[in-house]
C-alpha cells in the first residue's frame, strides 16, 4: 500500500485560497486513482474530486466545480488541490486516498480507496 501525507490546510476568510498537497510515500499517478474527500461535523464523507491516468480523466463534485483543480506531480509523488473562491461551507477535514489502478468512473465513493491519509482541517469563516 501507499501511504498519503496531506498538508496545506488552515483557515481563511471567504473568496479566499488554499492548496492542499497529499504527498505519496510512492510513485502514484501511472498506478493510483486519487481522490480528495471532505468530510464536515455530523455529514458523511464525500467525494470533491478525482484524478486517474488510467481513463485520463478528473472529476469535481457539482459542489466545487469552476473552484477547485485538481493536480498531479509524478517527480515529486504529490496530488495538489487548489481550492479558491472557498465558502463557509467548503469548512471540513479535506483527506486524499489512494486506490490501486481503478479510474475516477469506477471508484466514486470511500470504500472504493484503501489508502488513506490522516486529513488537514480546513475552516472558512470570517
Amino acid at each position: 500500500q501507499v501511504q498519503l501525507v496531506e498538508s496545506g490546510g488552515g483557515l481563511v476568510q471567504p473568496g479566499g485560497s488554499l492548496r492542499l498537497s497529499c504527498a505519496a510515500s510512492k510513485r502514484t499517478l501511472d498506478y493510483y486513482t486519487i481522490g480528495w474527500f471532505r468530510q464536515a461535523p455530523g455529514k458523511e464523507r464525500e467525494r470533491v474530486s478525482c484524478i486517474s491516468r488510467r481513463d485520463s480523466r478528473t472529476y469535481y463534485a457539482d459542489s466545487v466545480r469552476g473552484r477547485f483543480a485538481i493536480t498531479g506531480d509524478n517527480y515529486k509523488n504529490t496530488v495538489y488541490l487548489q481550492m479558491n473562491s472557498l465558502k463557509p461551507e467548503d469548512t471540513a477535514v479535506y483527506y486524499c486516498a489512494a486506490r490501486s489502478l481503478g479510474s475516477c468512473t469506477t471508484a466514486t465513493t470511500p470504500d472504493d480507496f484503501g489508502s488513506w491519509g490522516q486529513g488537514t482541517q480546513v475552516t472558512v469563516s470570517s
